[in-house]
């Protein structure tokens, strides 16, 4: 499905701003209910928004033998895997700097790409993953980080894996031969990620116990539907409607918007260490996602 420049524009902008404020969103919700089950209900939520949406449009089928290997890496890496270690993380991680660590995936997938798929690794997109690197380091640097915080180090792995989780999935989608569109397929992957989701956050927590305040709900409600069926769905019509160079740069975004989140409604700061680490990490993304960087695709 493609739409206007203009509309898709407009749409991308609104997944920017919905992603990035996700953040601070997914910190309000697990400071009151635990992070796996947090995760479990935005799957849930998702599954059930994404399934009248996709009958409504048609797009509801059973998947072929061909795509059940993407809907498997896809459910559990990119939905599964990648939101719980977020919101892992951000129980234990201030969310300014939570954001900057879930979004290095792109730092992840040049080399996964070169080394799995063959794909070239070019001098420019080196110099993004070697300043990106230089920006975590700033990040997690003695000076700003106490190593003695076992539980500070902890929620900087879980958002590392998360961002890693999320690189994996992107190394499958590359290499899978699609029969069925993304969107096609997107039930069935937070089909999976709930079912996944739910019997773990059972084994770890036991039945979910908390008090149903309205603020809850629509901090829930907020993460399942727009910051995840919606925004998914609207990924697919501006992947097909905007240059991907465009959609892979205007991504960048994101970030600064949930850090923007964490000042505004959690009074967090960014002190000099954090800014040099934000620039150096998404000037080494914008290095290695430029035109330049990227080889031909004819």
């Amino acid at each position: 499905m493609q739409i206007s420049k203009s509309k898709a524009v407009f749409l991308f902008s609104l997944v920017i701003l919905i992603w990035g404020f996700n953040w601070t969103v997914v910190k309000l919700i697990v400071l009151e209910i635990p992070p796996v089950w947090s995760a479990a209900l935005r799957s849930a939520i998702a599954a059930a928004v994404v399934l009248p949406l996709q009958r409504a449009t048609g797009d509801l089928r059973l998947p072929e033998k061909r795509d059940l290997s993407v809907i498997l890496c896809i459910g559990v890496f990119n939905m599964t895997l990648c939101p719980l270690f977020m919101a892992a993380g951000l129980e234990l991680v201030p969310v300014g700097r939570s954001v900057v660590l879930g979004y290095t995936t792109p730092l992840w997938v040049a080399p996964g790409a070169w080394l799995f798929l063959r794909e070239p690794l070019p001098l420019r997109r080196l110099l993004g993953v070697a300043a990106g690197l230089c920006g975590i380091a700033i990040l997690c640097n003695p000076s700003t980080l106490d190593w003695g915080d076992s539980r500070a180090v902890l929620g900087y792995v879980f958002l590392l894996l998360s961002a890693l989780s999320w690189a994996v999935a992107i190394l499958c989608i590359r290499r899978h031969v699609w029969r069925a569109t993304p969107f096609q397929l997107l039930f069935w992957q937070t089909l999976l990620a709930s079912v996944l989701l739910i019997l773990l956050a059972l084994s770890v927590h036991g039945p979910l116990s908390f008090y149903p305040s309205l603020s809850l709900l629509l901090l829930l409600a907020y993460c399942g539907i727009p910051g995840t069926a919606l925004a998914f769905w609207a990924l697919t019509v501006i992947n097909a409607s905007l240059p991907a160079t465009t959609v892979s740069l205007g991504l960048l975004a994101t970030p600064l918007v949930g850090i923007l989140g964490s000042v505004v409604f959690l009074d967090e700061g960014v002190d000099l260490s954090m800014a040099v680490s934000i620039f150096l990490v998404l000037g080494g993304i914008a290095l290695g996602s430029s035109r330049q960087g990227r080889e031909k695709s004819g």
